[in-house]
């Protein structure tokens, strides 16, 4: 069985899709967009937007009665590689222990021109 999750701190989402699901104990949460969910602006430069898809991630999280101590895998995805490591200064603030596995990837393009789409799993 499984649970659909919706967090009103988390931009909604903007397709066909949900912004979680639990099913069998196991949280997916979608890829966040570095949405602000009050004002639907994305913030400028990568640390700025990786925070806030963070923060829609943690959010979510948080709806589902999880926290970032219960991830357990990541993917990011930057509009440029060369983010990597201003992104990931902002990413160990969010896992200062126990750090989940990830996996990150340069993409051609981003919804909405995004530089960063950051999703979970959590148990």
């Amino acid at each position: 069985m499984k649970k659909i999750i919706a967090s009103p701190n988390a931009p909604a989402a903007i397709g066909p899709y949900s912004q979680a699901v639990e099913a069998g104990g196991t949280l997916y949460v979608s890829g966040q967009l570095p949405v602000n969910p009050k004002t639907g602006e994305i913030p400028e430069g990568i640390e700025a937007q990786t925070r806030q898809s963070l923060t829609n991630v943690t959010a979510i999280l948080k709806e589902a009665g999880l926290g970032p101590n219960n991830v357990v895998k990541t993917c990011v995805l930057l509009q440029h590689i060369g983010d990597f490591a201003a992104m990931n200064a902002v990413y160990a603030e969010f896992f200062p222990e126990d750090k989940p596995a990830r996996v990150c990837y340069e993409v051609a393009a981003l919804p909405k021109g995004a530089l960063v789409e950051i999703d979970a799993i959590a148990v």
